[in-house]
């Protein structure tokens, strides 16, 4: 079964005005401020077309015209591909899609504890996203703390891709890592040629606020372009600390430090699929601590939404929750995050499964109690229609006053399922039979839940000796990255 169109838009926090506002102080940071780009291939590449380019300081100047011929090829449209079809991923500017929780260095047990996150805990929790209906991308939900983390990265793909079916959002540890996940789809695919036709994986590169793009990233990025890998360019700003304390200071910061990615991919490979993407937050100055959840965020997410698609490029905003535990907190959390970004036209909405205390920790009971919460999430997003047989005249003048049989009516079979939401989680009971089935609250539903999935659910997408291929590559890449890791 295909993944369900859902489009967004409907919240658009910045008027036409704003937007043009915005883009002017884009343009000018471009061409006056500049970006660092600390690596001398892309310099040279972005000198040659046009930009202004100081060596001895890595600055990168980028005139409009250059922007905007960027811009130009860069695509508003193409496909991620699942290792099943019905987990294609169809990118355009108004559907949305859920990314997985990503890189907690601790696990949140189903026995209450915290804990540092293990190969094995990747594993499982991989299965348990994989059974999820509203998870439409895996990422890694945690990097385990029992392998050697020198090429992680590698050890990371080994693992999650044969233990799900959809689209894998990978990262990277310079350019020799990027040939090694090409090498591993390769098994998969048969050929890296037809990577280029059905991209199942991504890769994520992370540069730095402010308007820095570091060596490794860089690297990582123009590797991808030439074996045709989807990139997600992504900065992640932190409001009053690394970018201006004011929405608008850091909307302008994002973009022109995202763009000057873009700019550069679209150098190399014109047409290479690239998504303007963010994890911003702000500092909470009580604290010192990046919040994700702050409704100034929420703000931004959506601010930058509508700023990406001004750009004509698919966006992916979400970011991590700051509740530490799955309890109220977390829902209000996760609700008003999943429901304002898919509500802005979000079309990633990343990290959305599972993440607690701002990805530090990832929960089990956390990433069935989210997959609730965006199901009720994407209900309202998706609205009602309205024509003649949702306004139900014929109906409602057919029974008259005062008779409410609308429950065996025909018209009420023919559209409840089109209609009603069903959760799987959320108690609707009243006290006593909710007593009856044990008084159970929604985390000891979820933890019930999970442990029965880990129990049954045991995915076999790829062969025995596919497997052991991956693992085998994974391995050899580790040992060759810890041989080259200073001492």
């Amino acid at each position: 079964m295909a993944i369900p169109i859902l489009r967004g838009g409907q919240y658009r926090p910045l008027s036409d005005e704003d937007i043009k506002r915005i883009d002017s102080a884009v343009l000018r940071i471009l061409t006056e401020v500049g970006v660092r780009i600390e690596y001398r291939q892309a310099l040279e590449v972005l000198r040659d077309g046009g930009c202004a380019v100081d060596f001895d300081k890595h600055i990168v100047r980028i005139p409009e015209h250059v922007l905007r011929r960027a811009l130009a090829t860069a695509p508003s449209q193409f496909t991620l591909a699942g290792q099943k079809p019905e987990y294609d991923v169809f990118v355009d500017l108004e559907r949305i899609y859920t990314i997985g929780g990503s890189s907690a260095l601790y696990v949140l047990g189903l026995d209450g504890e915290r804990r540092p996150s293990t190969l094995r805990d990747l594993i499982d929790l991989t299965r348990l996203q994989d059974t999820l209906e509203n998870l439409h991308i895996m990422h890694a939900i945690a990097v385990p703390q029992d392998i050697p983390q020198p090429g992680f990265d590698r050890i990371l793909f080994a693992n999650v891709v044969p233990n799900t079916s959809r689209n894998y959002y990978s990262q990277g540890q310079g350019g020799k890592s990027i040939r090694d996940q090409v090498e591993m789809a390769s098994v998969i695919l048969g050929s890296a040629e037809a990577l280029k036709t059905r991209p199942i994986f991504t890769i994520v590169v992370c540069m730095v606020s402010p308007l820095l793009h570091p060596g490794i990233r860089v690297e990582e990025l123009m590797e991808c372009t030439r074996w045709g890998i989807p990139v997600y360019i992504e900065v992640d700003a932190q409001m009053g600390a690394t970018t201006p304390i004011t929405v608008a200071g850091t909307l302008v910061e994002e973009c022109a430090n995202v763009l000057a990615g873009v700019t550069l991919a679209q150098m190399l490979v014109p047409g290479h699929p690239c998504i303007f993407a963010i994890a911003s937050g702000t500092m909470d100055m009580s604290t010192a601590n990046y919040s994700g959840a702050a409704p100034e965020t929420g703000l931004l997410h959506a601010a930058t939404a509508q700023m990406a698609h001004y750009y004509k490029l698919p966006f992916q905003g979400g970011t991590g929750i700051d509740a530490v535990l799955p309890d109220a907190q977390a829902g209000y959390e996760r609700a008003l995050q999943v429901l304002i970004n898919a509500l802005a036209g979000t079309n990633f909405i990343h990290l959305s499964i599972g993440m607690m205390e701002q990805m530090l920790t990832a929960s089990y009971e956390q990433c069935l109690i989210d997959n609730e919460i965006i199901g009720a999430a994407f209900q309202i997003t998706r609205g009602f229609e309205v024509n003649d047989d949702t306004i139900a005249f014929d109906v409602l003048k057919e029974l008259g006053p005062a008779n409410s049989q609308y429950m065996v009516h025909e018209h009420t079979v023919r559209h409840l399922r089109k209609v009603y939401w069903r959760p799987k989680l959320t108690n609707r009971d009243k006290w006593e039979p909710w007593m009856d089935r044990g008084g159970k609250d929604m985390r000891d539903r979820a933890r019930e839940q999970a442990l029965k999935i880990l129990d049954t659910y045991w995915p076999q997408y790829l062969s025995k000796e596919q497997v052991e291929e991956i693992q085998r590559i994974a391995q050899v890449a580790q040992g060759q990255a810890m041989r080259e890791e200073p001492a």
